[in-house]
């Protein structure tokens, strides 16, 4: 018999506030850095501001109160736990639709979309564009448990995914992701028998068509000099991450502050955040939504067990070819914008592809929800267009 899905009400105990303001009051801080930007990492100063207002302005009710404005719901799905955001449309005949963030992301990725996406009436959109949407925590973030032995890989992931829109009683269904969330809806469409039947995606790990290189297209040698700076400058997390998670998560388990400095500075790295020549996260998202996914991460304890999906998955990344109708849409500020012709040789059936979106980066729900939103209307529109939906 399949485990049941009962109602779930996130919430912060006392002692646990209060332990993060001692723990925040006590940082002991490195020396400053010696440039005047973020090459070296998140500058000592604006880390000392944000410890500041943490402990002291940051209201500490609000992420419970944000993730209750949702119906939340936990069930077990192959002995793990699994939290999960769920909003059905008032709309009978909407689709439904997963939703799934990254690293260092979490189910309050999309607090910006899911209202827009399961109402469009009420935002601007049309009725047959709505989705009934589930919005579940990876294994290891958030709310979620944390697997015990290893496994818990991409397409593991994927697997408990379907399970889970079956049991919710959605036998046919589409799926959007970013960042890992990216990787695990391609795992969606690749799992044999799978019941989705549609698949976007803002990351889409490709490999340059080596056909293409010698006379490669403008937008392919940005890309590929946007794969050169991230491998040389902006890789290391991933490759701590990927390599020795357990010994990273003692350092996180132990500092609010070091969990929120690792976390936030790829936030200004992978927004669309420069404005006048100056990189700062908050040109992007809010400083309490920031924090708020500092807070996910760090009241769950999930430094090392969020780290642990790179071990089990980065290293070996699934590059074999998707059939599922596909849609794509490339922010400007994205990690790696893959071309078109590059996207169709690994996507053999590209129904949605985008790349001349203006603004907007890796965080793309969080950044520009609008614009999002209207991608996946346009998507769900393709899928119409050729059939694959009603």
């Amino acid at each position: 018999m399949a485990a049941p899905i009962t109602p779930y009400h996130p919430s912060v105990a006392d002692d646990a506030i209060l332990d993060l303001q001692a723990r925040l009051g006590n940082t002991r801080f490195p020396d400053e850095e010696t440039v005047e930007d973020w090459s070296q990492g998140i500058p000592l100063g604006y880390v000392r501001e944000l410890t500041d207002y943490w402990r002291d302005h940051y209201d500490m009710a609000r992420l419970a109160e944000t993730l209750n404005l949702w119906p939340n719901f936990k069930t077990e799905l192959d002995g793990l736990d699994i939290h999960f955001l769920y909003q059905r449309s008032p709309h009978n005949d909407a689709t439904p639709l997963i939703l799934t963030h990254g690293w260092p992301g979490s189910v309050l990725e999309f607090r910006h979309v899911i209202d827009r996406l399961t109402n469009p009436t009420g935002h601007g959109g049309r009725a047959e564009n709505a989705f009934h949407v589930v919005v579940p925590s990876i294994p290891g973030y958030g709310f979620s448990g944390k697997p015990r032995t290893p496994g818990t890989s991409v397409h593991k992931i994927a697997e408990l995914w379907i399970a889970l829109m079956r049991r919710l009683g959605h036998e046919r269904f589409v799926a959007h992701g970013g960042d890992w969330g990216a990787l695990i809806t391609q795992a969606i469409a690749t799992t044999p028998e799978s019941p989705c039947v549609g698949i976007h995606i803002t990351l889409p790990v490709v490999a340059p068509d080596p056909d293409t290189l010698e006379s490669p297209l403008p937008e392919e040698v940005k890309a590929l000099e946007a794969f050169n700076y991230y491998q040389d400058w902006d890789s290391g997390y991933s490759k701590q991450q990927s390599t020795r998670p357990q010994t990273l998560g003692y350092g996180l388990a132990d500092s609010p502050t070091g969990q929120m400095a690792w976390i936030i500075e790829k936030y200004a790295q992978w927004c669309d955040c420069e404005r006048d020549g100056v990189r700062h996260p908050e040109n992007a998202v809010a400083r309490d939504e920031l924090l708020d996914t500092v807070m996910m991460y760090w009241l769950t304890n999930a430094g090392a067990s969020s780290a642990r999906l790179y071990w089990e998955s980065f290293n070996d990344p699934d590059m074999s070819v998707v059939t599922m109708p596909t849609g794509i849409s490339l922010f400007p500020n994205e990690i790696f914008r893959s071309s078109e012709r590059w996207a169709q040789k690994k996507f053999l059936s590209l129904a949605y592809f985008n790349d001349k979106i203006e603004k907007g980066g890796h965080f793309a729900a969080l950044e520009v929800p609008d614009t999002l939103v209207q991608e996946l209307w346009q998507w769900r529109e393709a899928l119409r267009t050729q059939e694959v939906l009603a």
